[in-house]
C-alpha cells in the first residue's frame, strides 16, 4: 500500500485488452486517489475512461496491473467483491432504476438487504436522503412518473444509501436533457462540498473546472497529464490536452 494513509484507492500500471492485445482500453494507468478527493477523469470518447473508472470495482476485470482499495488487493482471489462494491457507490449515464418499485422501494431494497437495516431504518434514512436532493415529495412515485434529472438525483441518493467510502459517477449527465444537467451538477457539488471522495468521467468542462480538487487526461488508455483544474484549464503542458481543450471550451 501506498505510504500515504490518506490514499483511499490505488492503482499501478493498470492494463485492460481486447482482441488478444491488439485494442488497449488501458495501457498501464497508475494513479492515487486520496481521500476527500474529487477526481475528474476528461478526454475523447474511447480514450479509456469509463473502461478506467469500471475497472475500480472490477466491473471490468482488468488484464494485469493491480488496485487497492483502503490498502487491500482488491484482484486478490480472496476479496468478497460484492462486498467491497457496497463501499464504491456507482452512478450510471443510465438510472438503472428498477421501473416496478416505488422509488421508496428502489432506495430501501439494498440497505435492508446488504446492510440489514430494518424496514423502518431504512425508510427514515431514504427519506432523508430524498429530502436532501428535493425530490421527498416523489418517495410514492414511480420511475416512469419522474424526468430525467429527477431520475439520476435518485440514482446518486440510492447509491448513498449504502454509507459508500467513495462515489464513481461514469457520465451521469450524458444521458440528460440539456435542462436537466444542472440540477444533477448541484446535487454532485453538495457532495463534494460535503468531503464525499469521488471519481468522476465527464464531458462537463465547468464541473471539472469549478467542482474537481485533480483532473486527469486520458488519451489511447493512458494518462496523459493531471494536475489541478485550474494547470489543466489554463496552462494544458501536452500538445493533446491543448487540442482537445480547444474543441471542447
Amino acid at each position: 500500500m501506498s505510504a500515504d494513509n490518506n490514499v483511499i484507492i490505488s492503482v499501478k500500471d493498470l492494463k485492460k485488452y481486447y482482441n488478444g492485445g491488439e485494442v488497449k482500453a488501458l495501457d498501464g494507468v497508475t494513479t492515487d486517489i486520496k481521500k476527500g478527493e474529487v477526481v475528474v477523469v476528461i478526454g475523447p470518447s474511447g480514450s479509456g475512461k469509463s473502461t478506467f473508472l469500471r475497472s475500480l470495482n472490477l466491473l471490468e476485470r482488468p488484464t494485469g496491473g493491480s488496485i487497492t482499495f483502503e490498502g487491500r488487493d482488491i484482484m486478490a482471489p480472496s476479496t468478497d467483491i460484492n462486498k467491497l462494491r457496497q463501499k464504491m457507490g456507482m452512478v450510471f449515464q443510465h438510472f438503472n432504476l428498477f421501473p416496478h418499485l416505488t422509488i421508496l422501494r428502489n432506495m430501501t431494497i439494498a440497505p435492508m438487504k446488504l446492510n440489514g437495516l430494518s424496514k423502518e431504518e431504512a425508510e427514515k434514512k431514504a427519506l432523508a436522503l430524498l429530502e436532501r436532493v428535493g425530490l421527498a415529495d416523489r418517495a410514492g412515485a414511480y420511475p416512469s412518473q419522474l424526468s430525467g434529472g429527477q431520475k439520476q438525483r435518485i440514482a446518486i441518493v440510492r447509491a448513498l444509501a449504502m454509507d459508500p467510502e467513495v462515489m464513481l459517477f461514469d457520465e451521469p449527465t450524458s444521458a440528460l436533457d440539456p435542462e436537466m444537467v444542472g440540477e444533477v451538477l448541484e446535487v454532485m457539488k453538495h457532495l463534494a462540498e460535503a468531503g464525499m471522495t469521488m471519481v468522476c468521467v465527464t464531458h462537463e468542462m465547468g464541473f471539472a473546472r469549478e467542482v474537481g480538487t485533480r483532473v486527469i487526461f486520458m488519451d489511447c488508455g493512458k494518462i496523459i497529464e493531471e494536475n489541478t483544474p485550474e494547470q489543466i484549464f489554463t496552462n494544458p503542458q501536452n500538445d493533446r490536452l491543448k487540442s482537445f481543450l480547444e474543441k471542447v471550451l
